[in-house]
């Protein structure tokens, strides 16, 4: 059994370290400076992985700032076309992408993460475009970014048997042609799209291709609009607008108004009624001269032009074919200043002429924002859509309501000075106008942008044509093959029409197809979307009368022939007949 050492005897060195870890004091000492060791080893390694982590943001930052715009543009293009079973697959993928954003923004992680990202979005995408080309139809549509798919889907179905205009699409695609649009006063870091709007809708102005931009808006972001009452056409012109004409405000079935555009006789105080303080009223104006020879034959059947045997025999017997009593004989004379809810049985030996014509240039000044200028149409489109804080896409049109050009009659210098006396305060509004228009344009855009954007609008306009219409171009109604696209004939005017892309389905066909839909027929689609019980009711009330119709038609026809038959056994019976 081993020997223990005695108390109070210390160990023996087995080194010569061993007496000084043996030293309680020098234990403590020791301990201290592992622990400050290990604290420096700690702050050093975390240092360096800060300044990996620091080395990387730039780029973390960089590929961070453009989710949000992918997001966005994935939310958006998915709109277009899905079904209701894709779409919540859909719906889950993009909330797993805005999580995994707000993740990374949030705590700064690295590139794998973007990359993981990155390629979630790109499947996404790929997803969206499979969905796009299998929708047939949709209830709802959505324009706003789509022309630019149009387009393109339109360039690879025609890539294989067209390679030679292989560049018409590829090299000016419609998405590129928006990236260019924006200038130094209105971009979309400065301006927010306006979508409360007051249009007031003059006469053979090219109203109607407005008309057209205005539903394709509104309809695609599912605005309301004060559409006139009962599927009227227009807001009971020739009245004075009143704010019970809308449908939906005696009801209070709208709680909120968008757009107001159809035809009206304008009252300001009226339409404030209906439509938000905030906003955008614009117009359009057009040379009296040129309007007048439309109107005269486009309503060649009011009584002031029926005895006329030309627009030159009306102008020198003026004053007696022109009746104020008769009925629509307001659009024979100064009916621009009658649109804006003015006198126009004004003329220049009227005592009060300067007075009048000044008041009704200071009071449409006042009410309206924005008067654009029909003869400068696609410069005033570019206006409008800086005005407004649009697009390309949301402003491009074809001419709808529209006269064939071979019944457009050139006028004589005679004859148009003729024009300017008989509508002499048509003639003064609208000098006025135009000279204010070209301020705006300077003001708004500036005429080197201008020159820019008016090409890319024509390009974008010509590419649309080239994508949605058989022929490419306006036909006469006789050639109309689709009897729901063609347009309402009125007057002597020959109205023209178009014929949609054969090759066209789906979501582009419902695009294309609004773009040519005429006036009255989006009128009636937009109404029927806007108050389906009430047009419910209204089938439902026409089939009972149809069928009250009938019944009554057939009692008829029932008594006649017991009648007949009565008379043929009375002749029978009566002995003295023979």
């Amino acid at each position: 059994m081993p020997l223990l050492p005695r108390r109070g005897v210390r160990c023996q060195p087995l080194s010569a370290i061993t007496p000084w870890m043996c030293s309680r004091r020098y234990s403590i000492w020791f301990l201290l400076i592992l622990l400050v060791v290990c604290a420096a080893i700690q702050t050093f390694v975390a240092h360096l992985a800060r300044n990996e982590k620091l080395n990387g943001l730039p780029y973390l930052s960089q590929e961070i700032s453009t989710l949000p715009n992918a997001l966005v543009g994935i939310n958006h293009k998915s709109s277009l076309a899905l079904q209701e079973e894709s779409r919540s697959k859909h719906m889950e993928r993009t909330a797993d992408l805005h999580h995994q954003y707000k993740r990374i923004s949030s705590d700064g992680s690295l590139k794998g993460s973007v990359a993981e990202m990155r390629s979630l979005a790109a499947s996404l995408q790929a997803e969206t475009k499979n969905g796009l080309t299998d929708q047939m139809h949709l209830p709802k549509l959505d324009i706003k970014g789509s022309l630019s798919l149009l387009l393109l889907r339109h360039n690879e179905r025609r890539e294989p048997h067209e390679s030679n205009k292989e560049q018409t699409f590829k090299t000016y695609p419609a998405s590129a042609i928006l990236k260019t649009t924006s200038n130094n006063v209105y971009t979309k870091e400065s301006c927010q799209p306006k979508s409360h709007i007051v249009f007031l809708k003059t006469h053979k102005t090219a109203s109607s291709s407005i008309l057209n931009i205005l539903y394709r808006y509104g309809e695609s972001r599912n605005l309301s609009f004060a559409l006139p009452l009962n599927k009227h056409s227009q807001l009971f012109y020739p009245f004075f607008f009143a704010s019970h004409f809308v449908e939906g405000v005696s009801s209070r079935r709208v709680s909120e108004f968008h757009i107001m555009c159809n035809h009206m006789r304008f009252s300001k105080s009226e339409v404030a009624k209906v439509m938000p303080t905030d906003s955008f009223y614009f117009s359009i104006l057009r040379n009296p001269v040129a309007m007048m020879e439309s109107i005269f034959n486009y309503y060649k059947s009011i009584p002031a032009f029926q005895k006329a045997h030309s627009l030159d025999n009306f102008l020198d017997n003026s004053w007696k074919m022109y009746n104020t009593s008769l009925t629509n004989n307001h659009y024979a004379h100064n009916i621009l200043a009658f649109d804006f809810g003015f006198d126009n049985n004004v003329t220049a030996r009227t005592d009060d002429f300067e007075e009048r014509t000044n008041m009704a240039i200071a009071g449409i000044e006042q009410d309206f924002d924005l008067i654009l200028i029909s003869e400068y149409f696609d410069e005033s489109m570019i206006l409008l859509k800086h005005a407004l804080c649009w697009s390309l896409e949301d402003i491009v049109s074809f001419r709808l309501n529209s006269r064939s050009e071979h019944q457009r009659r050139n006028i004589s210098p005679d004859t148009a000075e003729k024009v300017k006396q008989w509508n002499v305060l048509d003639w003064k509004i609208y000098l006025h106008f135009n000279k204010t228009f070209w301020h705006q344009v300077n003001s708004l855009v500036g005429i080197e942008h201008l020159k820019k954007e008016l090409s890319q609008l024509r390009a974008l306009r010509a590419k649309l044509a080239n994508t949605c219409l058989k022929d490419g171009h306006a036909v006469d109604p006789s050639e109309v093959k689709d009897t729901r696209l063609k347009p309402f004939q009125y007057g002597a005017a020959v109205i023209q029409g178009y014929n949609l892309n054969p090759d066209l389905n789906g979501q582009s066909k419902l695009i294309c197809q609004r773009l040519i839909t005429p006036e009255l027929q989006y009128t009636d689609l937009l109404y029927t979307k806007q108050f389906p019980e009430k047009v419910a009711k209204q089938r439902q009330a026409t089939k009972m009368v149809a069928s009250q119709h009938q019944r009554l038609k057939k009692t008829s026809m029932m008594k006649k022939l017991y009648k007949r038959e009565a008379n043929q056994r009375h002749i029978r019976n009566d002995p003295n007949i023979f």
